[in-house]
């Protein structure tokens, strides 16, 4: 080959390169102006048939029927509006497994048996209504044969300890879907995330908050796709909204009373003149039945000791003790048992409202819910500091069980949990109880029944802001 063709041939490699980086640039380039202004996008022919609509159910009784209720309503919805079908899934029906709350370990299975037929799997909390039509809308934006992840997007205003401080120099740069307004996943991105979870789970063990790991694993180190946000995706009601959200403290009556609630508060020694002082200023006004159990009698709070040693890490041992004590005959006979913190901030008469909603004669572990391994078949619990409830007839359960701490510094909410998994009770989510502090929160965060530690704040002023009612329900 001459010199000419030799430097004429490599030109014309090196035109085709520039052409072949162009295409894959402008492909890059045309997405991200897409998910920036989606009303330039070619509008894809999705039909309510192409859509798996997720409700984020849970098995106890009360919540599983209002999924129930949920799902009912948007197939009456589909079948009046006569433009096809969606499948309608209860989350908690789709396995005997405990975990799929998390939503990865269910992926596979949505794949498996979906993956072929569907082109959008849209997730809505239980209380979230769907607007049909608003919802085939916005879907129709974007290119099904991409991977799309839409929501209403959240964004961290400080690095947070619920979140592992993730992008600690820049939070507000990641962000995640808020699910009380519903968020999408295209077929292309849940497939690749079902094969991908075959072998790369997540990074931490523990799983804290639900949508913002789910938006971590989905970007990938910057690798997946980030959020899109869609204003239709709505929590409030305003004009072309696709969503709406209800609320997180739903309406089942009158509170129940004070005395059908039996409050144990965790404390120590050293504690007594530190954190007591703070529960007297502002809950425990609000208890009917309450005792501090600590490991030494102090007649001036009063305090009972159980004949525990204080540990410095897990309460496990105390929390089995105050589980018999609630069942013994020294106590008045209450329907639920709440074990806190004496660094726990909680709104009993929020509480009383939404123990209303369930039945005390089931097994009941309602909380903020956490959860250990679970693309390895672990378990799930209700965190400690944001306050565990549970019914007389769950600690029953518990303590007929047999199943017991193996030390008495073992985390006791995990102990709880892997025991209560045991013995086939649901842990029940609600997002009103928090392990940590407000500002770990979205700013979105409006209704609490609960917060964890005093670190670098004024737990008073925190109470009186968040957890105080300005006008209190009559108290029973």
């Amino acid at each position: 080959m001459s010199h000419r063709n030799a430097v004429n041939g490599c030109r014309l490699v090196a035109v085709l390169l520039l052409l072949l980086g162009a295409s894959a640039g402008d492909k890059h380039i045309r997405r991200a102006h897409a998910a920036e202004h989606p009303e330039h996008t070619a509008h894809s022919s999705v039909g309510l048939d192409k859509v798996v609509l997720v409700i984020q159910s849970q098995r106890n009784s009360f919540h599983a029927r209002r999924g129930g209720q949920r799902k009912a309503e948007v197939l009456k919805q589909a079948a009046e509006l006569g433009q096809g079908v969606p499948v309608v899934l209860l989350l908690h029906e789709l396995s005997e497994y405990e975990g799929d709350w998390s939503i990865l370990p269910v992926l596979p299975y949505l794949s498996a048996n979906y993956g072929q037929s569907a082109s959008w799997f849209f997730f809505i909390e239980e209380e979230t209504s769907v607007v049909l039509p608003a919802l085939l809308q916005v879907l129709q934006r974007y290119q099904v044969q991409e991977e799309w992840f839409l929501g209403k997007r959240l964004q961290d205003n400080e690095a947070s300890i619920i979140h592992h401080y993730a992008f600690s120099e820049d939070p507000s740069s990641f962000s995640y879907p808020d699910p009380a307004a519903g968020w999408a996943l295209s077929t292309p991105l849940l497939q690749r995330l079902t094969e991908r979870i075959q072998h790369e789970p997540p990074k931490s063990d523990f799983t804290i908050d639900l949508k913002h790991e789910i938006a971590l694993y989905i970007w990938e180190d910057g690798n997946g796709p980030k959020l899109t946000a869609v204003p239709e995706f709505c929590t409030e009601t305003k004009d072309n909204c696709a969503t709406t959200f209800a609320s997180y403290l739903p309406n089942c009556g009158d509170p129940v009373s004070k005395n059908d609630v039996f409050v144990a508060v965790k404390t120590c020694q050293k504690f007594h003149s530190e954190r007591v002082p703070i529960v007297k200023a502002t809950w425990e006004k609000d208890a009917g039945f309450l005792e501090y159990y600590s490991d030494v009698t102090d007649a001036s709070i009063p305090t009972i000791s159980l004949g525990v040693p204080n540990t410095e890490r897990g309460h496990c041992g105390k929390t089995f003790a105050i589980l018999r004590q609630f069942l013994s005959k020294a106590l008045p006979k209450a329907d639920w048992l709440l074990i806190v913190d004496d660094d726990t901030l909680i709104s009993l008469p929020r509480l009383r409202r939404l123990l209303r909603c369930y039945d005390p004669k089931e097994a009941v572990s309602l909380g903020e819910r956490y959860g250990y391994s679970l693309l390895q078949n672990g378990y799930s619990y209700t965190t400690g500091g944001g306050g565990m409830v549970l019914s007389r007839v769950a600690v029953s359960k518990l303590v007929s069980s047999g199943c017991h701490c193996y030390s008495d510094d073992a985390p006791d909410d995990m102990v709880l949990g892997r025991c209560i998994t045991s013995l086939g009770v649901p842990i029940t989510h609600s997002p009103l109880f928090h392990q940590a502090q407000p500002y770990d929160y979205s700013e979105t965060l409006e209704q609490a029944i609960s917060f964890h530690k005093h670190w670098n704040i004024d737990p008073v002023v925190v109470y009186k802001h968040w957890l105080q009612d300005t006008h209190p329900r009559d108290e029973l």
